[in-house]
């Protein structure tokens, strides 16, 4: 049961996951401007333009209230959602531990006589062509 959990956290956590449920709850979050959009504008307007319905200065200081309320709602649900993305991320590289990376072996050293940079297992330097002598192999600048 554990493994199973383990592996189900693994899924729910991962960024693809993540990534396409906060873009599900901002779409509905923005689904709501559009709508209010046109309820509270391109409606009125439409139904102005072909006198079909007058409004009233309350009315439409009404319809500007409601679709300022939408943009508000979104704002908040975008906000709180980068803040819980944010801490999920944080919680995250809190649980995995840091690996220090080991330094590289080094591949390259100093002639003694040149000091040009040689292949770790020259034996002879390419620049100066003096041989290089076993204690110098080792030695590293």
């Amino acid at each position: 049961m554990k493994k199973f959990i383990a592996e189900f956290k693994a899924f729910a956590l991962r960024g693809n996951v993540m990534d396409m449920a906060i873009g599900v709850l901002i779409g509905g979050a923005f689904s709501g401007i559009v709508t209010s959009l046109t309820d509270n504008f391109i409606t009125p307007i439409l139904k102005f333009a072909t006198g079909a319905e007058h409004y009233s200065l309350e009315q439409v200081a009404g319809f500007a209230s409601t679709f300022a309320s939408a943009v508000v709602n979104f704002l908040i649900t975008a906000l709180i959602l980068f803040c819980l993305l944010k801490a999920m991320n944080r919680l995250m590289t809190i649980g995995q531990k840091k690996e220090e990376e080991k330094p590289a072996a080094p591949t390259t050293k100093k002639c003694p006589y040149c000091q040009t940079e040689i292949d770790i297992a020259a034996t002879r330097c390419p620049h100066c062509t003096s041989y290089i002598e076993p204690e110098h192999a080792h030695h590293e600048a």
